[in-house]
This record gives C-alpha cells, sequence and structure tokens, in this order.
C-alpha cells in the first residue's frame, strides 16, 4: 500500500476486520490451554515492537498480523479461568462482542445528537443497573474508565452538594475560602479513594478514619460524631477479605446528620444482584451515591466504571459544560453527568452483558463465584493454610502458619509456572496470598488445577512438611 485513499477505506477496513475475527476466534478457542502468564520467550518475542517508526505506509493487514504474531502470546490469561489476581472479569460472549461492533460504530457518547444509539443503550442499562441493583430509581447513571473515576465523579457531586448546602458554589468559587469539608473513611479504605480525593483537592491528611474490625468493615460504634459538613466514605466489597461496611447502620446515622453517604463498591455492590448475598449489604440503598465496576464482576471489557448518584441535580451541576441544571423530561446529555467530554458508548457493552444473562443469570454467577472461592478455602486449609478472613463473597486470604514469609515465594512459583495468577498481600499484620474469583469463566476443574500448582509449589519450596508440622502443634 503506497498512499491511503477513500476508495480503498472499505476494502480495507473489511479485510482487517475478517482478519482480526480469526485472530481474537483463535486467542479465544487456545486462552484456555495456555499459561496464564507469558513465559520468558513469550516476552522476549514482545520487545520487536520497540523499533523506529515506520517511515511509510503500510499493509494494516500486516500490522494486524505482528500484532497478533507477538502481542496475542505476551498476554496475561485474565479471559480464561485461572487468573485471581485481581477482581477481573472474563469478559462475557456478549460483552465482548458489543465492544466489537461498538468499536465498529465508533460512536461519540458526547450526547443524543453525536450518538442516539449510544445515549440510548446508555440510558436502558442504567434503568437496568437500578433495578437490578435495588437503587432508587430517580438516580443518575454515569459510565468512566473505572473505579477511580467514578469515586472522582461521586465525591465531586457530594463536594457539590454539600457546599451548596452551606451556601457555597464550588463550580463558580472554587476551593479557596469555602467552608470547610469533613471527609470520614473506613481506615481500609482503597486507595483509589484516596486518588479521588487528592484530585478534588481534599488533602488525606485531612481525613478521619473509622476503626474496622478483622475482617475489614468499618465499626459503626467508632463513628466520629457528624455534622452536615461531612461526607462518610464507606466500603463494599472489602479488597482482601470481601466483607462490607455496615453501610445501613452507619448511614443511619448520617441521614440524622445531615452527612452525605458514598459507597465505594466496584465489586462487592454487585452482591445486592443475588437474593442469597443481598443481606451483606443491609441498609445500602440510603446512601446517597455508590460506585460499582461493570469490567469486576458484570464481566464487561474494561473500560467501565459505573457512578451512581441518587441526586441527578448535584452530580449535573458538578460536571456539567452547560447551564447546571435538568430540563423536565429531557435525559441528560453524558457529558454532563461524567468528567470525560469524548468517550466512547461504553455503555453498550454494559447492556449486551445484562441483556445476555437476565437477572437470574447474573444472580447465578454471582453464587457461583462465592462458592469456588468457598472451595478454594477448603483446599487451602487441607494444604496447611490459615484462612484470615471470614469468606463471605469471593475473596480468600490465606498464610502459612509462622511461615508467612514463604507466600510471596509460593506467590512466584505459581505464577512462574503458568498453572494459575494470584497476588500477595499484607493484611492485619500478616503477609498472605490473595486470591479473587470473579470470572464467568472459572469453574470448580480451574480451582482443582490452581490448588494442584499450590501444592506442587509448596513440594518445590521445600515447604510442605514444615507447614504441616507446625498446623499439627496448634
Amino acid at each position: 500500500m503506497e498512499k491511503i485513499g477513500a476508495g480503498s477505506f472499505p476494502k480495507d477496513s473489511l479485510e482487517v476486520l475478517e482478519d482480526a475475527s480469526a485472530y481474537a476466534a483463535e486467542y479465544i478457542a487456545n486462552v484456555a490451554h495456555r499459561r496464564v502468564s507469558p513465559d520468558a520467550a513469550m516476552m522476549e518475542g514482545m520487545q520487536r515492537f520497540d523499533s523506529p517508526m515506520p517511515e511509510r505506509v503500510g499493509d494494516p493487514r500486516e500490522t494486524l498480523r505482528l500484532l497478533h504474531k507477538l502481542g496475542s502470546p505476551a498476554t496475561m490469561a485474565t479471559t480464561a479461568g485461572r487468573f485471581f489476581g485481581l477482581a477481573v472479569g472474563g469478559t462475557l460472549p456478549a460483552a465482548m462482542g458489543a465492544r466489537v461492533l461498538s468499536t465498529a460504530w465508533d460512536q461519540i457518547a458526547l450526547n443524543e445528537a453525536t450518538s442516539p444509539i449510544g445515549v440510548q443503550l446508555e440510558q436502558v442499562a442504567s434503568k437496568w443497573l437500578l433495578d437490578i441493583l435495588q437503587l432508587p430509581a430517580e438516580s443518575s447513571v454515569g459510565f468512566t474508565t473505572g473505579a477511580t473515576m467514578a469515586n472522582f465523579t461521586c465525591l465531586a457531586s457530594a463536594r457539590q452538594a454539600v457546599l451548596n448546602k452551606l451556601g457555597w458554589d464550588v463550580s463558580a468559587n472554587g476551593l479557596f475560602d469555602a467552608p470547610h469539608l469533613r471527609i470520614v473513611v473506613s481506615a481500609q479504605v482503597h486507595v483509589t479513594v484516596l486518588k479521588a480525593l487528592k484530585l478534588l483537592g481534599i488533602g488525606v491528611d485531612r481525613i478521619e478514619y473509622i476503626p474496622c474490625d478483622l475482617q475489614g468493615r468499618a465499626l459503626a460504634d467508632r463513628l466520629p460524631d457528624l455534622d452536615d459538613h461531612t461526607i462518610v466514605i464507606l466500603q463494599a466489597g472489602n479488597i482482601n477479605s470481601g466483607a462490607s461496611d455496615p453501610i445501613g447502620k452507619i448511614a443511619e446515622k448520617c441521614e440524622r446528620a445531615g452527612a452525605w453517604v458514598h459507597v465505594d463498591g466496584a465489586f462487592g455492590l454487585w452482591a445486592a444482584a443475588s437474593p442469597k448475598l443481598r443481606h451483606q449489604l443491609d441498609g445500602y440503598h440510603i446512601a446517597d451515591s455508590w460506585v460499582v465496576d461493570g469490567h469486576k464482576w458484570l464481566n464487561t471489557p474494561y473500560d467501565c466504571g459505573i457512578a451512581i448518584v441518587k441526586s441527578p441535580n448535584s452530580l449535573h451541576a458538578a460536571m456539567a459544560t452547560q447551564a447546571a441544571y435538568i430540563k423536565e423530561g429531557n435525559a441528560v446529555a453524558p457529558k454532563d453527568i461524567v468528567p470525560e467530554f469524548s468517550r466512547s458508548a461504553r455503555g453498550v457493552e454494559v447492556w449486551a452483558a445484562m441483556h445476555s444473562l437476565g437477572k437470574q443469570g447474573i444472580a447465578d454467577m454471582l453464587d457461583r463465584c462465592c462458592h469456588l472461592a468457598q472451595k478454594f478455602a477448603e483446599g487451602l486449609e487441607k494444604l496447611g493454610f490459615e484462612i484470615l478472613n471470614d469468606v463471605v463473597l469471593n475473596q480468600v486470604v490465606a498464610t502459612l502458619p509462622e511461615q508467612e514469609n514463604l507466600c510471596l515465594d509460593l506467590a512466584a512459583h505459581v505464577q512462574a509456572s503458568g498453572e494459575a495468577w494470584f497476588g500477595t498481600t499484607h493484611w492485619n499484620g500478616k503477609t498472605a496470598i490473595r486470591l479473587s474469583i470473579v470470572s464467568w469463566v472459572t469453574t470448580s476443574e480451574d480451582v482443582t488445577q490452581a490448588l494442584a500448582a499450590i501444592e506442587i509449589g509448596l513440594d518445590k519450596l521445600a515447604m510442605r512438611g514444615a507447614v504441616r508440622a507446625s498446623c499439627s502443634l496448634d
């Protein structure tokens, strides 16, 4: 190809799309049988991308061929069933297909004029989300890149509402000379919440922390005295234990004091979609804003954070690029409820995931992941591990009694084997391995295979006998 011409565009696009479909199908067909993490040779292959930029126009099919040949082997197999390192979903078939189709659409989901279908599907997905999560129907829903920006969006709305109540328009006057805001958070708040607060100009040294119990739940009886200057940030789904704060008990106190309650529920808020798990979030609907991730337990592709705010006006006032009001009967443009102006129609994939699974399918997926977490915990106990958390959701934290420092070596060994992938954590003063079971693809056989890899790791590190000896002394 010597030049880019309008006449060649349709043909080139169709050929490349056919190639991409074939490469993607080959990848998906083999991903369950390959290593979870790339080996040294695969990593070495991707170094060939580090070359001088071409001087001339090239064949797009050759570009894609190279991307598949060198890039596909160097991926982490998160779309298979044995990646447990983060709360990362495996991408549902309908959501994956929607990503391909919406990429071909290439919609700018700025407003209804720039993408009628993008805005329509986001509006429908928003209604479905509020329904399945049992949140107030009048809430506003915005689609962001992830939980960090979703927290930023909700907390910007909280800041707007609280300061407005105190007679201060932060959109007009900024933070200089603004009334003092109090920020109260769980002592085990996720780091992305702290990042969002810093981006909003709220220094972390000014934060007040609520002590937590050994499962990482904020202690309702240790809540400081509250007032209407306060934003309280709680957690649905501790990143280590999976436990949720007593949201209802704390929210009731906040409601009486006039404080705003925000719930960071990147993966844990999905428990509201399961009748078997919903009780763990008792009273969560009393809060003022919530965050959840589509690319976690809903198993959509990255990037898909979701910001939900009970009061649409406060969100619109914080994010609007035009007059900060909502016209009665008209939908608010996506650009006026999230930070981004130019953005993809990422709500299309949320709609596709929810449409393909339905309410029962989502509940079943959540329940199955939690059942597999229990199986993981039982298997680890048989291998001599101490389970540090009550396995109430999809998270398992385990350590080796009196040999916890060896957890780092074990995790590295299993990662290097390619049989499974999980990380480590330091929780409640102990070094441990941490497993997140979130993917729709994960099966009981995947858990068994991962446990076998852990057992081999224990043998290879000459740990197994010592671990069981130490356990037998307890």
